[in-house]
């Protein structure tokens, strides 16, 4: 009993000296733990699904117009995306693609976009109305520094009900600064606002495409960082968006 617990005992040194040499060894030349990686802006991975035209053309209607009635009942019954806010979504990216730009902005970005901003409108208990328009209007808080930027008032309150300090606006949050200088005109009666649904999204759709044409993940990153420079807003939208071609993809 004593030689067998004799011979184990020194089995056991054995081994326990063999594993730390090979541990030795695995570890000559291996870069200290550098910890973890770092999170990484992402785009969506499920393939675009396209909105279906009719064939009617942006500058004789509004882009809410464009978009096959049918599509629109499908799409909105699997997304949950409200009708009348999908209709902007969907209209936009017709727009675009019939305009000839080579944007290839798509529906379900400017989807991600809609719901990470303000829930397609709902945030707060609003809700877009049938002509439309956002209802109760909608604004953020006081870009006063305090949570946020300091962006003192450019528009003397005009857009923003507020004459001391800028607000984002809408259902797709823009700044005054930024309407004034993109704002768009998407149902065409002639005036470009921020609580208007149409005039939001194709002023979203702008923004976007401004700086490149979306056409590869690299680009489609870009976009979304300049419309908000925020790691965790662009993965946001780029799960939203990937939920909703996903939903989009199983119709049919």
């Amino acid at each position: 009993m004593t030689k067998k617990s004799s011979r184990g005992s020194v089995l056991g040194a054995i081994l326990s000296v063999s594993c730390l040499l090979g541990i030795a060894v695995a570890l000559q030349g291996v870069e200290p733990d550098s910890g973890p990686e770092e999170p990484k802006l992402v785009s969506p991975q499920e393939e675009r699904v396209e909105a279906v035209g009719n064939d009617r053309h942006f500058g004789e209607y509004g882009i809410a117009e464009l978009v096959d009635d049918e599509w629109i009942g499908q799409v909105a019954d699997v997304t949950g995306i409200p009708p009348r806010v999908l209709r902007a979504y969907a209209g936009a990216e017709i727009a675009f693609t019939q305009s000839g730009g080579g944007c290839q902005v798509d529906w379900s970005t400017l989807a991600g976009l809609g719901y990470v901003e303000s829930r397609h409108g709902t945030l707060h208990g609003g809700h877009i109305d049938g002509d439309g328009y956002q209802t109760p209007h909608m604004f953020g808080i006081p870009l006063d520094g305090s949570r946020s930027a300091a962006v003192p008032d450019t528009d003397g309150g005009v857009l923003d009900g507020d004459d001391e300090w800028d607000r984002a606006m809408g259902p797709m949050q823009f700044i005054p600064g930024t309407w004034a200088y993109l704002g768009a005109d998407g149902n065409r009666d002639g005036e470009s606002d921020p609580q208007q649904i149409d005039d939001a999204v194709l002023t979203a759709a702008r923004h976007l495409c401004h700086g490149g044409t979306l056409a590869d993940d690299a680009e489609w990153v870009d976009a979304v960082w300049s419309y908000n420079r925020s790691l965790d807003y662009n993965n946001q939208v780029a799960g939203a968006a990937e939920r909703y071609r996903e939903a989009a993809q199983r119709i049919g």
